[in-house]
């Protein structure tokens, strides 16, 4: 049986986001298959959860949005981080890998 896509762990959507943003400036669709094929088809985000990430990431000034063209001539909103944003996703990605690192050392335990 293959395996299905699953629901990202609370709270990972926005530093996932932020980590996508750091490669380069997307639309929303964009983000969301970047999402996907990064995490090699475990994470679908759909784009419900995505607005509204995006809505609070732009509250806090960590990305910003800008309307611009498409490869195909449609009008998408264009998202890049701030440089707030950067430093969040730094401080993030190392509290993420101080997490794990306990997790593993639980789950080893015997």
């Amino acid at each position: 049986m293959a395996d299905k896509p699953t629901d990202l762990v609370q709270g990972t959507l926005d530093m996932l986001i932020l980590k996508t943003l750091a490669l380069e400036p997307m639309h929303g669709y964009g983000i969301a298959v970047r999402l996907e094929q990064m995490s090699g088809g475990v994470f679908r985000v759909n784009a419900g959860s995505l607005f509204v990430a995006f809505q609070r990431l732009q509250r806090a000034g960590l990305i910003k949005g800008e309307w611009k063209a498409t490869e195909n001539g449609r009008r998408a909103k264009y998202y890049a981080l701030t440089d707030h944003g950067r430093k969040r996703l730094d401080s993030e990605t190392r509290e993420w890998g101080r997490q794990v690192a306990a997790i593993a050392r639980i789950l080893e335990a015997s």
